[in-house]
């Protein structure tokens, strides 16, 4: 495929995300610190922001199974995969943990056991769609074309 398409299918995909709300501007502010001398940079934050919140989610499941759930606990780990999602830019994952914070305030535990679930595969959607972005990406520098990038505003 000519590297020309590929750049107008990375745009639609990109734009799509956008639109969509799985992204928000934090990721075009990490796409504007990868260059030449980190040319992995973003795909490397996502992969950190994918383990982390792995290793997140399993404490969340093994917290809320507990006899007695320790709410404090599991909002503690809710703040922190609100605040690495935030950071990536990962937009939908972020407002599921507005609402599972809210849950934990109120120590709800359906609620929380409900946003589990949702963030779960909140991190899963957008896994998936970062991988193919990354993919695409990949197609685009092994045909010798640029990346194309979100302008910030």
């Amino acid at each position: 495929m000519e590297v020309s398409r590929l750049q107008r299918r990375y745009i639609d995909f990109i734009s799509a995300l956008f639109h969509e709300g799985f992204l928000d501007s934090q990721f075009t502010e990490l796409q504007h610190l990868q260059d030449e001398s980190n040319p992995d940079f973003v795909s490397e934050v996502a992969s950190l922001f994918f383990e982390d919140s792995e290793r997140l989610l399993n404490e969340l499941s093994r917290t809320l199974d507990q006899q007695t759930v320790d709410f404090k606990k599991i909002d503690a780990h809710v703040h922190q995969l609100k605040g690495s999602s935030a950071s990536i830019g990962a937009q939908r994952v972020k407002n599921v943990c507005l609402t599972f914070r809210s849950c934990c305030d109120e120590n709800n535990l359906e609620g929380c056991l409900g946003c589990l679930q949702q963030v779960k595969q909140e991190c899963y959607l957008v896994k998936n769609k970062l991988d193919a972005l990354f993919r695409l990406e990949q197609q685009i520098l092994a045909t010798g074309g640029v990346v194309p990038i979100m302008s910030k505003d």
